[in-house]
């Protein structure tokens, strides 16, 4: 996350003339950011909220505990999700099953 003061200062640095791609290198942020903070209102940072989800982790790890043995498949029709949803969360999850 990068400071107000920062933000302030890059944001100033291309309303005095500077180039964004000037602006970018002096400051360490990419040309796209300096676009960004340009055309806002507020520079101060957003807060990013995590999206609730169709497919609960926690339920899930409880799901691979309790059946060990159930296919992505059946997995994913328990949850009402697709199997590669299932597929991801448990990739994230670190939950692998080998075969022997």
């Amino acid at each position: 996350m990068y400071s107000m003061d920062m933000r302030e200062r890059a944001v100033k640095y291309v309303q005095d003339g500077g180039s964004q791609m000037e602006a970018s290198r002096l400051f360490g942020v990419t040309r796209r950011t300096i676009y960004i903070w340009l055309h806002r209102k507020n520079l101060a940072p957003t807060i990013v909220k995590t999206r609730r989800r169709k497919l609960d982790k926690k339920a899930l790890a409880v799901h691979v505990r309790d059946y060990p043995d159930a296919l992505l498949r059946e997995r994913a029709a328990h949850f009402g999700v697709q199997p590669s949803a299932v597929w991801v969360a448990l990739g994230r999850m670190k939950i692998v099953k080998k075969n022997d």
